[in-house]
C-alpha cells in the first residue's frame, strides 16, 4: 500500500504536516493508467460506480479516489441530489472529478429513483464532452439504469466488511459489471458465479482534511434531511419495523454477535454493516454493540494488511 500526499499549503501551513492516506497499489497504477491517461490524452470520460452496505465506507473510498485522480477536487464537486449533480456538471472544467454521494439514500429515494437515472442518461453527453471523471456512490448498482450500468460505467467498486472489519473492496471489469446485472437484477443480489481477482483494502482519512469533514457531514445531514421531509407510507413503515425485528430474533435465538450476525446476512448477498445492526438491535434493548464496536476499531487500527490475491485490469 502506497502512501497518498495532497498538495494543500494551506492545510499544511495549518496543521504543520502534509495530508496524507494509503492507497491501494493496484488502485494506484490502474488509475494512472486506465484514468488519467484516458482524461488527459484520449479526449473521453470515466464514470465509475462506488457500491455498498450501510458504514461499508463507499464515502470515503469515493473521495480517496477523486482526490488522487484530480488533485483539485473539492467540497463543492461533492453533490447529493439530480439538481446539484447537474449543476456540478456544467460549472466543472475538463478532467475534473464529481462524486455523487449517496445517490439513492434517504427514505424518498423510491420517488427519486427515475428522476436520477433521467438525469444520469440525459447528461451523458455533457459529462462525455469535459471529459469528467464521475462517481456514483450508491447502496446497490442494481438500483441504476441498465444502460448506465452495462454501456457507461467503466468499473464498478463494490465495498463491504470483513468480519465486522470496514475497508475493503472489490473491483469489477466492464464484462463482469454486464454478467452481474443479467444474473443478480432479479434478486437485487450479487451472483457467485461472478467472481473478481482485483481485491484490496483503504482505510478511514477523509480525502479533503479533518476541518473540511465537519462541514461535509453537516452538508450531507442537511440534504438527507430534506430528503427524508417526505414521509413513509404506511406499509413502508410496516415493512421496516418487521425488518428490524426480524434482524432482531435472528441475532437473539441463534446467540450471535453482531459481526456473525452481519457476516450470516452477507452469506445471502444482504449488506447490513455492523454498526447499522447495532443500532437496529438496540431498539430492542440490546446494547452489546458498544463491546463490538471496540473490538472493531482495534482491528481498523491495524494497518499492516497482506494481499495475496492476484491482479486485474479495470478493463479485461
Amino acid at each position: 500500500m502506497a502512501i497518498h500526499e495532497v498538495d494543500d499549503p494551506a492545510y499544511e501551513k495549518k496543521h504543520g504536516k502534509k495530508l496524507s492516506y494509503y492507497i491501494d497499489d493496484r488502485l494506484k497504477a490502474k488509475s494512472d493508467e486506465k484514468i488519467k491517461k484516458v482524461i488527459d490524452y484520449k479526449d473521453k470520460d470515466f464514470f465509475a460506480i462506488v457500491d455498498g452496505g450501510e458504514g461499508a465506507g463507499k464515502s470515503t473510498f469515493a473521495f480517496q479516489w477523486a482526490k488522487y485522480v484530480d488533485p483539485s477536487f473539492c467540497l463543492s464537486r461533492i453533490v447529493f441530489s439530480p439538481e446539484e449533480f447537474k449543476e456540478a456538471i456544467f460549472k466543472a472544467k475538463t478532467g475534473q472529478a464529481i462524486v455523487y454521494d449517496e445517490a439513492f439514500s434517504g427514505l424518498g429515494s423510491r420517488s427519486a429513483l427515475s428522476s436520477i437515472n433521467r438525469y444520469l442518461v440525459s447528461l451523458a453527453m455533457q459529462i462525455r464532452q469535459k471529459n469528467l471523471f464521475v462517481i456514483l456512490v450508491l447502496p446497490s448498482v442494481f438500483l441504476l439504469d441498465k444502460y448506465f450500468v452495462m454501456f457507461r460505467a467503466k468499473v464498478l467498486v463494490h465495498v463491504y466488511e470483513n468480519h465486522g472489519v470496514r475497508g475493503y473492496f472489490r473491483i469489477y471489469s466492464p464484462r463482469k459489471i454486464k454478467n452481474l446485472i443479467l444474473l443478480g437484477k432479479a434478486t437485487y443480489s450479487y451472483s457467485k458465479k461472478v467472481r473478481t481477482k482485483f481485491k484490496g483494502r483503504f482505510y478511514g482519512k477523509f480525502a479533503l482534511g479533518e476541518d473540511v469533514e465537519d462541514t461535509y457531514r453537516k452538508v450531507k445531514m442537511k440534504s438527507l434531511e430534506q430528503t427524508e421531509s417526505n414521509p413513509m407510507t404506511a406499509g413502508q413503515v410496516k415493512y421496516k419495523e418487521g425488518r428490524d425485528l426480524v434482524i432482531y430474533l435472528l441475532k437473539k435465538t441463534n446467540k450471535l454477535t453482531l459481526v456473525q450476525l452481519s457476516n450470516l446476512l452477507s452469506d445471502f448477498q444482504v449488506d447490513i454493516s455492523v454498526a447499522q445492526l447495532g443500532q437496529i438491535c438496540s431498539k430492542f434493548g440490546d446494547n452489546s454493540k458498544d463491546v463490538e464496536k471496540a473490538i472493531e476499531n482495534k482491528f481498523q487500527t491495524n494497518e499492516s494488511v497482506e494481499l495475496t490475491e492476484e491482479t486485474s485490469d479495470f478493463k479485461e
